[in-house]
């Protein structure tokens, strides 16, 4: 049995370079034991039983890995294979290594297995991939920022706790986003910051680490209470659109409920009234009567 301890759960390049040295040893995937250390604490806790305590099987890190073998001769994958592994693997799925790593496996055995669409190991990678591309689409619409003043001028802070480990995919889209400004967004695994010209991964924190929500908020609660449309709600697709679970970050969560108690009644209340007569708009150089 080859234990495989990666650095960390978004060690993408750490899995490329070990799998390829574990084709290269013929190691089969049912052989090979794959952590992360503590962020992905799941995957030790699966193997940690008398298969693995007991067998003499020889414990390799990444490192220990490299020292021993030559670099193994390389084999051809499909480019859309590569592109999966790099974004499926950010997913929180505690036997995603072991996953990518069987297709990896049967792709050197069977090079025509890729054309199968309907593939077992294919298609809950694709699922994978597909939530991890969701996950950073939703991190870019609800991240909330907070301006605060340090020593150098104001820094706009956020607080966020994706699902899976797509923080670090997410961040260059704020650092084009928001290029001219000093920015950070916390989360328990880790952070981002950006200072104007470089995009830094740092330690997690608490969320008490963030700034509380400032003035700017309540102006942005007021509009958001006045471009509310109670004849348009449709709660079953504003929940599929913002799941629960990203409430939290949001400073206009505290007013969705309220807003759909009194939905109903405001509905009957606009049906209800007497039309009003549209303003009438006068061109441009029109005198007034």
């Amino acid at each position: 049995m080859v234990r495989v301890t990666l650095d960390g759960p978004v060690d993408v390049e750490g899995f490329r370079h070990a799998a390829k040295q574990l084709l290269a040893r013929g190691v089969a995937p049912g052989d090979v034991v794959w952590t992360t250390g503590q962020e992905d604490g799941a995957v030790g806790d699966l193997w940690a039983d008398e298969r693995i305590d007991g067998t003499a099987g020889l414990p390799l890190s990444i490192a220990t890995m490299t020292s021993k073998t030559a670099e193994p001769p390389a084999f051809n994958v499909p480019a859309a294979f590569l592109s999966l592994c790099r974004t499926a693997l950010l997913h929180a799925e505690p036997q995603r290594f072991t996953l990518l790593y069987r297709m990896l496996w049967r792709l050197r055995a069977e090079p025509g297995y890729w054309r199968d669409t309907l593939d077992a190991d294919r298609r809950r990678a694709e699922r994978l991939e597909r939530e991890v591309r969701h996950e950073i689409h939703k991190t870019h619409a609800f991240v909330r920022f907070v301006p605060v003043e340090d020593v150098d001028g104001e820094r706009l802070v956020a607080w966020f706790e994706p699902t899976h480990y797509t923080l670090e995919a997410a961040a260059p889209f704020f650092a084009r986003r928001f290029a001219n400004l000093r920015w950070a967004i916390l989360s328990p695994r880790c952070s981002v910051s950006w200072d104007r010209s470089t995009l830094r991964i740092g330690p997690g924190g608490r969320r008490e680490d963030a700034p509380p929500q400032d003035a700017g908020a309540e102006l942005w609660l007021t509009y958001y209470r006045s471009i509310f449309n109670p004849a348009r709600l449709k709660v079953a697709m504003m929940e599929r659109e913002m799941p629960r679970r990203y409430w939290a970050h949001l400073p206009e969560a505290a007013l969705i409920e309220p807003l759909i108690e009194q939905a109903g009644a405001r509905t009957q209340g606009m049906l209800a009234a007497d039309p009003t007569v549209p303003r009438r708009i006068r061109p441009i150089g029109e005198t007034a009567r």
